[in-house]
C-alpha cells in the first residue's frame, strides 16, 4: 500500500511538473487552461484598438407595430426539430435577434440585458470584415491585384519557405496549404489546437514564422484563421495604418454607424486578429449588412467597389469547396454562400450563434447574438414567410 501511495505522489508530482514546464515552453496555453472556449467577453483580455462611429448616424426605422407573428413561425433547430422561432432562441440563448426589411425593424428579441447597442464578439464574423477592407485596398490601389504573393507585402516571411508562393488570392479562398490543426476531436486536441494557439497568443508574428506547408497553394481548401489573420497583416503594411483605423477611414465612418466597434491585438502595437475578434453592436453589424444589399453604396457614394461586392457573393463557375449544412453554404471570399435551392443569399458567420444573414430577394437582413446558437439554418424561411413568398426546407429535412 505503501508502494502505491508513493508511486501514486511521484506521478502527481511528475504530472504537475510535466505541466509547469509545458506553461513556460507555451505561455499561450495559460491562457487557454484559463479561459478554455472563448465567450461573448473572453476579447477583453486583448488589447483593443478602436474604429470610430460616423460622424452621421443612419437610423432604421421602427414601426408602431412589430411581427409577433415570427414568435410561432415554425423552424428546424439543429436536430431537425420543427419548433417555433420563440423557441428556437431560447433553446440557443439567443441574446440578440434582429429582423430588418426594407430599412425598417420588424422584430427584435433580446435576453441577459442584451440590447441592439450591446458590444459584442463576432468570432469568424471578423473574417467577413476583412474581406470588405482587402476590397476596398484593391480599390484605392493599396494592393495591386490578388495574385501578388504574401511575400511581396510582408517580406519578413520570405525567411520561410512555406509562403514563397502562397498569393493573396489563396489567402481568400482559405487554400494558402499552411497547416492548421482545428478544435474539433476532445479536450485534449482542443488545448493543443492551432485553433487555440492563434486565438490566444500574443505573438501571432512568432507563430506565423514557423508554420509549414502540407499543401501546394491554391489546391486544398481547410478552414482555418491563419489565412485571414495573414491579409490582415497584409492590409496593415499595404496601406500603412492599423487594421482597424484603415476599416475605420473607409467602412465604419462610412455607413451610418452609431457606436464605436473595437478590434482586438495579440500585443499592444501588435497584429490584429482579424480571423476571431471584432466587436461590433447588432444595429451597426446591421450596416454592414444594408452596405452589401445596396452593392457597396450607402446613400450614393460607392464605399466598397460593387464589383468586389458581385466577386464576393457569387461563387460563379467555381466548384465550391465546402457544403455546411442543408443548404450546403460554400466558403468564398470569406462570406458562407448557400448552393440549395433558391440562391441569392449568404452570410457572415462566428461560432457560438453569432450570424450577419443577407437576402438580396427579400431585402432582408437578419443578426443573431448568442451564447451557442440552436443550430441549422431558419433565415431563409423568416425572411421569404416577410415577403410572403414561398420555402420549404429539402426533402427528409
Amino acid at each position: 500500500m505503501k508502494i502505491f501511495k508513493k508511486t501514486l505522489l511521484i506521478l502527481i508530482y511528475s504530472f504537475f511538473l510535466l505541466l509547469f514546464a509545458l506553461l513556460l515552453w507555451k505561455p499561450y496555453l495559460r491562457r487557454v487552461l484559463r479561459y478554455r472556449t472563448p465567450g461573448a467577453e473572453t476579447y477583453k483580455i486583448f488589447p483593443q484598438e478602436v474604429s470610430h462611429k460616423s460622424d452621421s448616424a443612419l437610423h432604421f426605422i421602427r414601426p408602431p407595430k412589430q411581427r409577433n407573428d415570427l414568435d410561432t413561425l415554425h423552424v428546424l433547430d439543429g436536430n431537425n426539430h420543427s419548433i417555433p422561432l420563440k423557441d428556437y432562441l431560447k433553446n440557443g440563448q439567443v441574446n440578440v435577434f434582429i429582423v430588418i426589411r426594407n430599412d425598417s425593424i420588424l422584430y427584435e428579441r433580446y435576453d441577459k440585458g442584451y440590447s441592439d447597442s450591446t458590444l459584442t464578439s463576432i468570432f469568424s464574423g471578423a473574417k467577413s470584415m476583412i474581406s470588405i477592407a482587402i476590397g476596398k485596398a484593391l480599390a484605392d490601389h493599396s494592393i495591386n491585384n490578388l495574385d501578388e504573393k504574401v511575400t511581396k507585402y510582408i517580406p519578413e516571411l520570405k525567411s520561410n519557405p512555406a509562403f514563397a508562393q502562397i498569393t493573396l488570392k489563396n489567402l481568400l479562398d482559405m487554400k494558402s496549404g499552411l497547416e492548421f490543426q482545428d478544435a474539433l476531436g476532445g479536450i485534449v486536441k482542443a488545448f493543443f489546437s492551432d485553433e487555440a494557439k492563434y486565438y490566444y497568443t500574443d505573438d501571432m508574428k512568432a507563430q506565423l514564422m514557423k508554420v509549414k506547408l502540407v499543401n501546394k497553394p491554391g489546391t486544398v481548401w481547410v478552414y482555418k484563421s491563419i489565412d485571414p489573420i495573414l491579409l490582415g497583416w497584409v492590409l496593415k503594411k499595404a496601406t500603412g495604418k492599423s487594421v482597424a483605423k484603415y476599416f475605420e477611414a473607409n467602412v465604419w465612418k462610412q455607413i451610418g454607424t452609431q457606436y464605436d466597434a473595437t478590434w482586438g491585438l495579440d500585443q499592444v502595437n501588435g497584429l490584429t486578429n482579424t480571423a476571431s475578434r471584432f466587436q461590433v453592436t447588432a444595429i451597426d453589424f446591421a450596416k454592414i449588412g444594408r452596405l452589401y444589399l445596396n452593392k457597396g453604396k450607402y446613400h450614393g457614394k460607392q464605399v466598397v467597389p460593387e464589383d468586389w461586392v458581385n466577386q464576393s457573393i457569387n461563387i460563379g463557375a467555381e466548384k465550391p469547396a465546402s457544403a455546411k449544412g442543408w443548404q450546403k453554404s460554400a466558403h468564398h471570399y470569406l462570406w458562407w454562400i448557400p448552393q440549395e435551392g433558391d440562391k441569392g443569399d449568404y452570410a457572415a458567420e462566428g461560432m457560438l450563434g453569432q450570424r450577419l444573414y443577407i437576402d438580396p430577394k427579400t431585402n432582408t437582413i437578419i443578426v443573431q447574438f448568442a451564447d451557442h446558437g440552436a443550430g441549422n439554418y431558419p433565415y431563409r424561411k423568416i425572411s421569404r414567410y416577410l415577403s410572403a413568398l414561398p420555402f420549404s426546407y429539402p426533402k427528409g429535412k
